[in-house]
């Protein structure tokens, strides 16, 4: 049977529709169309915050998830949206005085080897992964990637305008907690969208603001919140174009180097549990054993984060946003992504659509930030929880905590003149070198004891 072809079903609402299915192609549009909604917030927040191209994230969002479903035979029902894994590492790289090609150069490293890890994953099986990192690595691993961003929002976004932040971030709590449904799972949107419009009244009401901007260097400027000059300068059809802030160009290739590269390897951790945890999602929604696709899902989402950032895009990861849509509609057509993918690559096409996104005010920014990067965290709590990892074991306890403090708080380790680790390159080797020392001891100690008795 050919991959593209779908049985068609039309049952009645409820009923779930299966990856290998697909509803007539009217309906199969409309929920494409929903997918894109569901995906759009974060995907092109993410390139914003890391100082890349917005239309450029979008249009790659579209070709990279044609790529996941091809590798996976069409069995993975997934987006590939903006990945947030390497937010904290791109600031840390920006700190250090890298450009958008020293990020995108390092990403694409981490990129190929979520590829190898995938290869070795579909050859060696899961196991592997769960022996190296386990959930108690990769919760402290991910929990530390979230809270180190906590003085970009503070240093960067929040001060652009605190008052139209705070009452963003406010929205978007309710917008995720009390919305029904759908509505709840595009937050990020909806958030964007009402920090937007009360930015554009606040320019009516109050006039231009005192603050900073995402290019001041921290020099107080008299601005408008909402300035769409880029906008009306834009054309409706073309490729991604012009400079990013920095100087270095939309599109653009690559440069590689070692320190940078170390910075950014965390987050490859963070996409193997996001990874794993959507084929495990997945699978349990359509009743599907999906184990040996897992290693061919991980393997196309690195081969989709060094494609795109060969190009100058953004890194990429399944979307749990989507899966909060087949989970409402109980629709697993991947023919339904082939159309998001489509949408998405023709809305990367349309120059004005990428310079409304660009001329987002800093202060919404800063609301939606404050929001989603203590949400990355917490994801890694929420990886303890589900998984009971038992803290009252001091292998746990001890084992992370060195990791977890210097990864946060920003703690370095020189090693030369010219090479230091720090950061969240430091707190992952920290925790992954403390955790399996300790585990190790403690494994080898039972073992004694067992022979003993």
């Amino acid at each position: 049977m050919s991959m593209f072809k779908w049985d068609v079903v039309d049952p009645e609402p409820g009923v779930a529709v299966a990856p290998h299915q697909r509803l007539p192609w009217g309906k199969t549009i409309g929920l494409g169309a929903q997918h894109v909604v569901a995906m759009f917030g974060a995907t092109f927040v993410f390139p914003l915050v890391m100082g890349l191209d917005a239309n450029l994230a979008i249009m790659f969002s579209g070709i990279c998830t044609i790529m996941f479903l091809l590798i996976c035979a069409n069995r993975v029902p997934s987006y590939l949206g903006t990945s947030a894994s390497f937010v904290a590492s791109v600031a840390a790289i920006r700190g250090q005085g890298g450009d958008s090609a020293d990020v995108t150069g390092a990403i694409m490293v981490a990129g190929v080897v979520l590829l190898l890890v995938g290869v070795l994953v579909h050859f060696a099986g899961g196991a592997v992964i769960h022996k190296i990192l386990p959930p108690a690595v990769t919760g402290a691993v991910v929990m530390l990637i979230g809270f180190n961003l906590a003085p970009v929002v503070a240093g960067i976004y929040w001060p652009q305008d605190q008052w139209i932040a705070l009452l963003t971030a406010a929205f978007m709590v309710l917008a995720a907690v009390t919305f029904p449904g759908f509505w709840a799972r595009i937050a990020v949107f909806l958030a964007l969208i009402f920090g937007y419009l009360i930015s554009l009244f606040a320019d009516i009401i109050f006039g231009p603001i005192n603050s900073i901007t995402g290019s001041s260097n921290g020099e107080l400027l008299d601005h408008d919140r909402v300035s769409w000059a880029g906008v009306k300068a834009a054309d409706w059809i073309g490729f991604p174009s012009g400079d990013l802030l920095d100087g270095v160009s939309v599109v653009h290739g690559p440069s590689i180097s070692l320190s940078f590269v170390l910075l950014v390897l965390p987050g490859v951790i963070a996409l193997i549990a996001e990874n794993t945890g959507h084929v495990k999602a997945v699978a349990e929604m359509t009743g599907e054993n999906l184990d040996p696709y897992m290693g061919r899902a991980i393997g196309a989402d690195g081969l989709a984060t060094a494609f795109a950032s060969a190009f100058g895009g953004s890194p990429t990861t399944t979307y749990a946003e989507n899966i909060g849509v087949m989970g409402a509609t109980r629709v697993y057509s991947t023919a339904a992504y082939y159309v998001a993918a489509i949408v998405a690559i023709l809305l990367g096409l349309c120059p004005k659509f990428g310079a409304i996104v660009n001329a987002t005010p800093g202060g919404v920014l800063g609301g939606i930030t404050v929001v989603l990067y203590g949400m990355i965290g917490l994801v890694g709590a929420k990886i303890w929880v589900e998984n009971r990892v038992d803290f009252g074991n001091p292998v746990n306890l001890v084992g992370l905590a060195a990791g977890l403090i210097a990864g946060i708080g920003g703690v370095t380790l020189k090693i030369t003149d010219d090479f230091e680790l720090g950061g969240i390159a430091l707190g992952t080797i920290m925790v992954i070198a403390f955790f399996h020392m300790v585990n190790f001891r403690k494994s080898r100690d039972s073992g004694e004891v067992t022979r003993a008795l």
